[in-house]
């Protein structure tokens, strides 16, 4: 079967971290692209920021950018932060759904560090595609991991350098390509269809994992997590 036409052109989103905390997290780095429908990258853009705070060692482990190799070359934070707001209003302006993988991570971290930078965020992002929350609904009892390295080998796209935000953005991109051939049977054709039916599906697999920590005593079922999608 013919893959969704929204298959033929992604654009796609990612950004590094000094850590997982939405509100208060810096970028280090960050990339935005389009994508044609064979995967091969159209457009591309990549940045470094000086986050101005520390990256903790913990985040360097994860992404390989120091304090001091983003205060040594690294650009202001406010011009890295507006330029990535513009590429992706650029891209969203061209009618093209934008992948993110995790959507509302990176999402409300760009519209955090937006306001904490004096500048417009982007508080409605759409079409986005996520494929973590597609590739959940769609195969919902697959044994394993869904980090975007396990699902990407699942899906037979190669990932090189993960953890770099060029590199997990088009493999998010690529994936999301690869769900569309796969499910090409139950998935909406337009991408403003699916966009509409992950927001359900987020808020279904986030009651569900609440319902499940709950039952192990993981979380306190007065403390919910959070299923908005795609931002927060």
């Amino acid at each position: 079967m013919e893959r969704p036409a929204w298959c033929t052109r992604l654009g796609v989103f990612d950004l590094e971290t000094t850590g997982v905390d939405v509100a208060h997290d810096r970028i280090v780095t960050a990339h935005v692209g389009v994508l044609d429908g064979d995967g091969a990258i159209v457009r591309q853009w990549s940045w470094l920021a000086d986050p101005q705070i520390d990256i903790p060692d913990g985040a360097t482990a994860v992404h390989g950018i120091s304090t001091a190799h983003a205060r040594a070359h690294g650009r202001p934070a406010s011009l890295v932060v507006g330029e990535v707001l513009d590429r992706l209003r650029e891209v969203f302006a061209e009618q093209i759904p934008v992948v993110a993988y995790n959507a509302p991570y990176d999402f409300s971290l760009l519209k955090h560090e937006a306001m904490r930078h004096g500048l417009a965020p982007i508080m409605t992002p759409s079409p986005v595609i996520d494929p973590l929350v597609v590739d959940k609904r769609l195969d919902r009892f697959r044994r394993g991991k869904r980090t975007l390295d396990a699902v990407a080998a699942h899906y037979d796209v190669l990932l090189e350098a993960a953890h770099t935000a060029s590199a997990d953005a088009i493999a998010a991109g690529r994936v999301a390509q690869a769900l569309g051939g796969r499910f090409a049977d139950v998935l909406p054709s337009t991408c403003e269809e699916l966009h509409t039916h992950q927001i359900g599906w987020a808020r279904a697999q986030a009651e569900s994992l609440t319902e499940y920590f709950v039952r192990i005593g993981r979380i306190d079922a007065a403390d919910p997590i959070d299923g908005t999608w795609p931002i927060r």
